[in-house]
């Protein structure tokens, strides 16, 4: 049986991030899931830790750096054992603007932490540009499939 939980976690400063996590919650439940949206601000490592399933939607701001509501978030599992997300399935969908030298850099840096920490990437990061919408709604639907099998 599939584990049905998921936590959605947004990482953003202008609130794209945080649109983009309501609509995979959207899609979540349509397909049965247990969605579970928060901000990074909003959840520990040990929420993390607690969930099999992760999806973040995080958008880069400034020159490649995380929002303000990912930081702490970051830094904690940053700083957390090399075995700390072990057996966690995830996704990261990032967000930025191809105008800046470190496109997306902020999911970039999340996807590969959680990676680092054990985690299991279930589908490709996607980098989207500031017309986002129809790849990030392929993306969502893509990934919850593959969470669901």
């Amino acid at each position: 049986m599939t584990d049905k939980k998921i936590l959605i976690l947004y990482g953003t400063e202008t609130g794209n991030s945080e649109l983009l996590a309501m609509d995979t919650e959207k899609v979540a439940e349509s397909l049965d899931f247990e969605p579970t949206v928060s901000a990074m601000d909003e959840v520990s490592l040990a929420d993390m830790q607690s969930n099999n399933n992760i999806i973040i939607v995080c958008s880069t701001w400034g020159d490649g750096e995380q929002p303000d509501n990912a930081l702490d978030l970051y830094e904690e599992v940053e700083g957390s054992a090399d075995d700390s997300l072990s057996g966690v399935n995830f996704a990261v969908l990032a967000l930025g603007d191809t105008a800046f030298d470190l496109f997306c850099e902020a999911g970039i840096q999340w996807d590969q932490l959680l990676e680092n920490k054990g985690g299991v990437r279930i589908n490709d990061r996607i980098d989207c540009d500031v017309d986002y919408e129809d790849d990030a709604e392929d993306w969502i639907d893509e990934t919850l499939e593959k969470f669901n099998q």
